[in-house]
């Protein structure tokens, strides 16, 4: 087994091939754990944590608990210094990149460092980064490359001043007046990240609302909240250029509006790793926007040849790249394997509140592809969340029309990643209304509005 990546989908495949198994040898640039885990994923979550600490401070004295120094004096505002916040968040993803390599050396995966291009379904040849080649055959190949941030002949990044997202820890100060480009997931995280950590954040966006891909009363809510912390917000608002003035930058809109910033975080999107890899010329069937096609099982159009994660275009979570990968081992050594099931994938957005989801969407209802019954519960309502100062979020589930089978819901809450996982059992397990709401909860718990939300749903009829 010869697998090119070593992100999510990579290693996790590495790991199910060698239980099974498979001799496996993975071939890797960056480091182990990929983007995920260096620049993207582990790196910016740290970061969001950070910023969400420092604003438990002001939660602090709503709640009547006030700082002070020694003599007595109220302090003045913490203060983030961000050269410390990214030293500490580019030693975390070393050592979980670390802890990855011990884990797959203890099952005897053997890891290159290099780049790999397929000369044939059964033949790679490796580009060592110490230099040299090396040619593998194999029996199986999966490729999990990855993606890397879209840069525009417009906006290009220089590391410095204006940066994509796989740039900002390098950085040895908080950028005094930062201009976000995109309000899509990673945008609308970081913009609120670096809002927390205390630069002032004007947040570009080409559509009506932030988060225009993901329930629109989330969206409302973290757009409140954004506007309510300070961010200035620019709906429909497309950038044109982004280029260097001075010691800072500015942003030209496309009608034409100039915004001016210390810096410029670009946030515009993805392409697939997959260009110069040899893949076409074997017959490996790719989408106009390169991405890899795959099925349910990963398989490419090229016999023994799979895929797994961002490079397929499926869904661009590591726990979906994760599972490509399994289920790629898994088909390919003939164990037991379950097709790939996106209706039951939960996902996050790390904003603050955060917003997590499972199952069939708002949308879907709105335009008819769902028959559904809705019901949404604020948290301001919650016993647990007043105790602890939390006014912003809430609990939508969706049921089945007739069984009452919960199939979606939404939570916007603080540490909604946690709450989101009951609704996920309940989604993937065909659990009803009725069995949800006569499982016991904690009394006071933000988990018991998830309960409180199903009984409403059974008020309804279904």
């Amino acid at each position: 087994m010869v697998i090119l990546g070593g992100g999510p989908g990579g290693y996790e495949a590495a790991l199910v091939a060698a239980h099974l198994g498979g001799e496996v040898t993975i071939v890797d640039r960056d480091g182990l754990g990929g983007a995920a885990v260096l620049t993207d994923c582990v790196p910016s979550k740290t970061l969001i944590s950070t910023a969400d600490y420092m604003s438990e401070f002001e939660t602090a004295a709503h709640l009547g608990v006030h700082l002070e120094d020694g003599e007595g004096d109220a302090v003045s505002d913490a203060v983030a210094e961000l050269a410390e916040v990214n030293a500490r968040v580019k030693d975390l993803a070393a050592a979980q990149s670390h802890d990855i390599g011990e884990r797959v050396d203890e099952v005897g995966v053997r890891v290159l460092r290099g780049t790999g291009r397929l000369l044939s379904p059964t033949r790679v040849e490796a580009t060592l980064t110490d230099g040299g080649t090396e040619t593998i055959d194999a029996d199986v190949v999966l490729v999990a490359t990855g993606a890397t941030p879209r840069v525009m002949a417009s906006a290009q990044p220089d590391g410095e001043r204006i940066l994509t997202w796989q740039q900002i820890y390098d950085l040895d100060a908080l950028p005094e007046r930062l201009v976000v480009v995109g309000s899509g997931v990673t945008g609308a995280e970081l913009a609120q990240a670096y809002l927390g950590l205390g630069s002032d954040v004007v947040l570009v966006s080409s559509r009506d609302r932030v988060l225009p891909g993901e329930d629109p009363d989330a969206a409302t809510v973290i757009e409140d909240v954004f506007t309510r912390r300070g961010m200035d917000v620019l709906g429909r608002s497309r950038m044109a250029s982004v280029e260097r003035r001075g010691d800072g930058v500015v942003v030209r809109l496309e009608d034409g509006r100039e915004v001016e910033g210390s810096h410029a975080l670009l946030a515009v999107g993805s392409v697939p790793q997959t260009a110069d890899m040899g893949l076409e010329e074997i017959g490996v069937d790719l989408t106009p926007s390169g991405h890899i096609v795959v099925d349910r099982v990963s398989r490419t159009s090229v016999r023994g040849v799979y895929a797994a994660g961002d490079c397929t275009g499926v869904l661009p979570l590591a726990s979906v790249a994760a599972m490509q990968g399994r289920i790629a081992m898994s088909h390919a050594l003939g164990d037991a394997v379950a097709p790939l099931n996106l209706g039951v994938v939960s996902a996050n957005i790390f904003t603050d509140p955060e917003i997590a989801t499972v199952g069939i969407s708002q949308k879907a209802i709105d335009d008819g592809t769902a028959d559904a019954d809705v019901v949404m519960m604020p948290l301001s309502r919650n016993p647990r969340a007043k105790m602890a100062g939390i006014t912003d979020g809430f609990v939508k589930l969706f049921a089945q029309k007739g069984s009452g089978a919960v199939i979606g819901g939404v939570v916007v809450a603080p540490r909604a990643s946690e709450l989101i996982f009951p609704v996920t059992l309940a989604v993937h397990h065909r659990l009803n209304v009725d069995q949800v709401a006569s499982t016991f909860t904690v009394y006071p718990s933000l988990s018991g509005t998830i309960a409180e939300a199903a009984r409403r749903l059974h008020a309804t009829g279904s």
